[in-house]
């Protein structure tokens, strides 16, 4: 009952100062102030503000949200575990089933470390090639099997 008389009362000074922006011709301003004003008197005609009067007042309501934030506590925690595990059991065994090591194609060179640019290199490098010789691109997608 005091909620009802206090959404009427809201509604009531919303629209005088809606009543007064009109005045001073300030017409898009007032018509916006107007729509809030009738936000809460729409509000107890629904019914939702006595809902929201008995809700506000239940231990049991009250005891309701506890237990739903407890399940929002829980469900978080186990999204946050899980990232940090790397995801499900199905896709941990999927994830070290592709990190291990895979066959080195026969054609592929390994990296020579620590020779840099040697004279041995420079010569192949400078050679011509003859008709766009693809063997070094070949050798490449071998080695990552396409």
């Amino acid at each position: 009952m005091i909620a009802e008389t206090v959404c009427s009362a809201v509604s009531a000074a919303g629209l005088g100062i809606a009543a007064i922006t009109a005045y001073r011709r300030r017409f898009l301003t007032a018509t916006r102030i107007a729509a809030y004003a009738l936000v809460p008197i729409g509000l107890v005609m629904t019914g939702v503000v006595e809902w929201l009067a008995d809700t506000a007042f239940s231990p049991t309501a009250w005891a309701g949200f506890g237990v739903l934030g407890v399940a929002w506590v829980l469900f978080t925690t186990t999204r946050v575990v899980e990232r940090r595990r790397g995801g499900t059991r199905k896709e941990r065994r999927a994830a070290r089933a592709a990190a291990q090591p895979e066959a080195v194609a026969p054609g592929a060179s390994a990296p020579s470390l620590g020779q840099g640019s040697s004279p041995a290199a420079r010569p192949a490098a400078a050679a011509p090639r003859g008709d766009e010789d693809f063997s070094d691109i070949e050798a490449i997608l071998k080695k990552h099997g396409i």
